[in-house]
């Protein structure tokens, strides 16, 4: 895709909870989640995911769905958290807009709650076909921030 994009950053961070982003990226978007543990900031990387289609305050966290995978690394395992999220928002027609996450032994267990989409409150801007792997990294910064990120496909 051409054109220019517009980078959203969460609003009000709140570092005990951590935040989201998006990043430039020429073709597709880049997301990016920030946390003080590795899941917060897996959960942020979903805000980001959800608000590339829709305002987050218009999802209320109505239905919770539970959502599994795992991988054999954290990078891995953060491109399979996204592609089961993305997964569910196509196949229940759902937005998300409150996440938890829970890993042990690269296993991801957690929960995904939000609404069916209502298009004209939800007024999706697009459709997130997938995560990818380009820009993905999930690490601990020095300063003690997990940071996780990748480009979706839209």
């Amino acid at each position: 895709m051409g054109g220019t994009s517009t980078i959203r950053d969460n609003p009000l961070p709140d570092p005990d909870e951590g935040q989201w982003a998006h990043f430039a990226h020429a073709a597709d978007i880049g997301l990016r989640g920030l946390g003080p543990t590795r899941e917060a900031a897996f959960e942020q990387a979903a805000l980001a995911l959800t608000s590339v289609v829709t305002d987050l305050s218009r999802v209320t966290p109505r239905r919770r769905i539970d959502v599994r995978c795992a991988a054999p690394n954290d990078e891995l395992l953060f491109v399979e958290w996204l592609n089961a999220l993305i997964y569910e928002m196509a196949t229940r027609r759902m937005l998300f807009s409150r996440f938890s996450v829970q890993i042990e032994d690269g296993a991801l267990s957690g929960t995904a709650e939000g609404e069916e989409v209502e298009v004209v409150r939800h007024r999706p801007a697009t459709e997130v076909k997938g995560a990818t792997y380009t820009a993905l990294r999930v690490r601990q910064g020095a300063d003690g921030v997990w940071v996780a990120q990748c480009v979706v496909d839209v």
